[in-house]
């Protein structure tokens, strides 16, 4: 569980270094402020997809490791 907040951590930092808000993201990927902030905090279950879709569009990109 420690992953999913830390990825919710990044995501709210590089959100706010872009300047943008959750609600602004929430346009951006298509999904509501409610599930961008649930994103942030690492609550409720958004979709992988919607996480990743996050993410890239403040500029981070999940990787996954092979091992």
């Amino acid at each position: 569980m420690d992953d999913v907040k830390a990825i919710g951590v990044s995501i709210r930092h590089a959100r706010k270094a872009a300047g943008i808000t959750q609600g602004t993201l929430a346009d951006l990927i298509g999904a509501s402020a409610r599930t961008v902030h649930a994103i942030e905090t690492g609550t409720g279950n958004p979709s992988l997809l919607t996480v990743v879709a996050a993410a890239n569009a403040v500029g981070l990109h999940l990787v996954t490791l092979d091992g």
